[in-house]
């Protein structure tokens, strides 16, 4: 029988870290591939979507297509394709940032990079895939009509329905259409913003705002926002351009934007406009203008160095503004709120969404865009996708409140059959986060280590023994981050004398015992002396042969 089975490996239940596999007899083909980032403090970088599924069909997987060039869309390529180098589709925005990403990752073998054109059909084995153009916070976006086994099937991927966008390049309503009346079998929509009623919004008011804003601004301006947003950025060239100031990029983001930007022709800043970070001190205040990323309160990000006062290239002055345009990322809110304190103690003056609501809008459909996206597709079946267990769940009470029959709610791992019989559960698959740090996996026992450590404090045993393990000079007992009734050092000689005693009793006569069984008793010794501590920490024992 002729089926397609939708199996989410990442951003189905949360927010980022997309990763959609679309699964048939003919093979697999992979929406997007993205990370997130952690809301913890163990020092991890991001997080992508575990590929074990993937890496069981490896020989079905046919490639990746991208829907646009947002990180949690396209972050976890390099991690997936140094595993499998898949061919990947995308659009030329999209390629450009994916091929400056694979630059950090060399052991990443040489792959088809194929772009993408809306309304041009290509070829992914069997799967007939259609690019349809969208609106949304980032150039060359895209939705996806798939033409599978099963029938069609789109996937929105983030969109929103602006009718006059700055790009002149609004959401192709005619091309939706057109689908619905031939006939969609299946709806994948972005599910972000169901709780916002209305629209999201124009970039044209938030371009009038910025103006307004800062012409009437005396001093220094900076301006947090997601470098990826190029049209945002394109109105700031030309209040740059309107006001007399000069245009300062700060971050490594905002830098690598504008560039890609430029090369496809997306973005024109003038070269005499753009000062260099380094140069940016010599810039009269009332003069310059810069754009800052880190809104999201990243730690090393410009604006986060800019509140810490330990920004290599500028310093905050009492009297300077600082303009979040921007949207907090749910479950950044207390981090972003302490940086704009921070900024505050500066001298900061900071206009955000509280003082000025029109200084942002968002990149995704609120209710009534998805109820017209609905509307022009018109599908058989509707899985609400990108979002929390909250919003698939709201959107697909909006689905079905339009008339749609069949509507599946799934999260990461739950899978969905679609078949001629229409859209059925299907089994579930293993799925799970990968953390990274400096481009390196960390493995969930190294993360729960970190988290123990952070939580309970750890104390360091050094114990020196001999070729048959016994005991052979003196124990060295450390503690750090743990909380003793007496001082510190005073528990730790205590608990090295309470080792070497436990030592001398284990091993009476200077006979064998193995590590494992010396670490063992070192331990237990160890907790006896640290039991009056609350909570317990966690006991490293380092055996030194001498």
């Amino acid at each position: 029988m002729t089926y397609v089975r939708i199996v989410p490996l990442g951003g189905l239940g949360e927010i980022g870290m997309n990763c959609l596999a679309i699964e048939s007899p003919d093979g697999i083909l992979v929406v997007d591939c993205g990370v997130t980032f952690p809301h913890d403090d163990r020092g991890v970088d991001v997080i992508h979507p575990a590929f074990d599924y993937l890496e069981a069909r490896e020989g079905d997987l046919l490639g990746v297509v991208i829907t646009h060039g947002h990180e949690d869309h396209i972050g976890a390529l390099p991690y997936l394709l140094r595993r499998m180098p898949v061919p990947v589709w995308g659009p030329r925005y999209a390629l450009s940032l994916i091929r400056e990403r694979l630059k950090e990752f060399p052991e990443v073998p040489e792959v088809d990079l194929t772009p993408t054109t809306p309304r041009a059909h290509f070829k992914v084995g069997r799967y007939e895939v259609e690019p349809l153009r969208v609106t949304h916070s980032i150039p060359d976006s895209t939705a996806l009509a798939i033409h599978t086994p099963a029938g069609t099937i789109i996937h929105t991927g983030d969109f929103k329905l602006e009718d006059d966008p700055l790009d002149g390049e609004p959401s192709d309503a005619d091309r939706f259409e057109a689908l619905g009346d031939r006939g969609v079998s299946l709806l994948l929509s972005d599910s972000t913003n169901v709780d916002v009623p209305g629209t999201a919004g124009r970039e044209r008011d938030v371009a009038e705002a910025l103006h307004t804003l800062i012409a009437g601004i005396k001093h220094r301006v900076i301006v947090g926002m997601f470098p990826s947003n190029v049209y945002r950025l394109k109105s700031l060239v030309a209040v740059a351009a309107a006001t007399g100031r000069k245009l300062c990029l700060l971050g490594r983001s905002a830098q690598t934007h504008v560039r890609a930007a430029s090369e496809l022709g997306r973005l024109s800043v003038r070269s005499d406009m753009l000062v260099a970070p380094e140069r940016a001190r010599e810039v009269p205040r009332s003069q310059l203008l810069v754009v800052a990323s880190g809104t999201q309160a990243e730690p090393q990000s410009a604006l986060a160095r800019l509140a810490a006062g330990d920004h290599p290239r500028l310093a905050l002055e009492a009297g300077d503004a600082v303009v979040f345009s921007s949207r907090t990322i749910p479950g950044n809110e207390r981090a972003v709120w302490s940086l704009l304190c921070d900024l505050e103690r500066r001298g900061a003056v900071v206009h955000f969404a509280k003082t000025n609501p029109d200084l942002h809008v968002s990149g995704h459909a609120c209710r009534e865009e998805q109820q017209r996206m609905i509307s022009w597709v018109r599908p058989k079946s509707f899985i609400p996708v990108h979002g929390t267990y909250h919003h698939l769940m709201q959107h697909a009470a909006l689905a079905k409140g339009m008339g749609v029959s069949e509507v599946s709610l799934i999260e990461n791992g739950q899978t969905a059959i679609l078949d001629r019989y229409g859209l059925s559960e299907g089994a579930s698959v293993p799925v799970g986060r990968v953390s990274v740090v400096d481009g390196t996996e960390v493995s969930e026992d190294v993360l729960r280590e970190r988290a123990v450590m952070g939580q309970v404090g750890v104390v360091f045993a050094t114990v020196p023994i001999n070729r048959h393990g016994a005991l052979h000079g003196t124990v060295s007992v450390a503690s750090r981050g743990v909380v003793t009734e007496g001082s510190a050092g005073t528990v730790d000689d205590e608990a090295r004398a309470a080792v070497e005693q436990a030592l001398r009793q284990m091993n009476p006569t200077g006979g064998a015992g193995t590590h494992e069984a010396v670490k063992d008793v070192v331990r237990r010794a160890a907790r006896r002396i640290y039991a009056r501590s609350q909570p317990k920490p966690m006991v490293v024992v380092t055996l030194r042969e001498v």
